[in-house]
């Protein structure tokens, strides 16, 4: 569903991926993995068009996306839940949702029940503004969120970051239903490495911002692959 190749990205003139190239199999869930600073929010920013690659290819479902801007791979079926449990704080829970239910094409408001389906703990704080969620309950928003556009590939950034143990729990769940039982294809980056590989069918591992290893997810066990995530 994704193929990535020679995905170079740089910041003014720090470069900070080099060579990127990575495979997303339809209904797969990819797991990317290293220590900080490595590129990895920088190599979804760059999917989303977020950022804008200086050489290579991105491929969604057979077709170039590499200089489409973000709201039509959004439009394609592409969505991505940004690292820091990000919301309109001002406003309620419902409204979070509906305003990304107006932006979508399909404007169908039974996405939304879909949504809070995954997370039916959210369904009591609708009417709570988003700033007084706990981080938490918010990042189960950003995720609900997401899922309102009804995309056919979901970008992760850190969902468990900063979220108590509890709710890594529910995420969880939430993310291997929609995988394994809605076959939604999913890439993951993520540095809890029990959770990815609970989760993963296959793994990325980036460092300096070029991918040194890739596989099979029983594979993250090997002590090479722990070394790399190790701080």
């Amino acid at each position: 569903m994704l193929s990535v190749s020679g995905l170079d990205v740089a910041y003014g003139r720090a470069r900070v991926l080099f060579g990127v190239g990575l495979e997303v199999p339809a209904g797969s869930l990819v797991c990317v993995m290293g220590r900080n600073g490595v590129g990895k929010t920088t190599l979804l920013r760059a999917l989303m068009g977020v950022l804008t690659p200086t050489a290579g290819r991105v491929v969604f479902d057979g077709e170039d996306v590499t200089r489409l801007p973000t709201h039509l791979r959004v439009r394609a079926g592409m969505a991505y839940v940004p690292q820091g449990h990000v919301s309109f704080p001002q406003l309620t829970a419902w409204e979070n949702l509906r305003v990304t239910l107006e932006a979508t094409t399909h404007r169908d408001p039974v996405a939304v029940d879909e949504a809070l389906d995954v997370f039916p703990a959210l369904r009591g704080l609708l009417k709570r503004p988003a700033g007084f969620l706990s981080g938490g309950q918010r990042q189960q928003l950003a995720i609900a969120r997401a899922l309102v556009a009804r995309p056919r590939l979901l970008l992760l950034d850190e969902p468990t970051e900063g979220v108590q143990p509890s709710v890594i729990d529910e995420i969880e769940a939430a993310v291997e239903r929609l995988h394994r039982e809605v076959g939604l294809t999913v890439l993951l980056v993520e540095q809890y490495l029990d959770f990815a590989l609970r989760l993963a069918d296959r793994y990325v591992v980036v460092d300096a911002g070029e991918v040194v290893r890739a596989g099979a997810a029983e594979e993250l066990h090997d002590e090479e692959v722990r070394r790399l995530l190790a701080v």
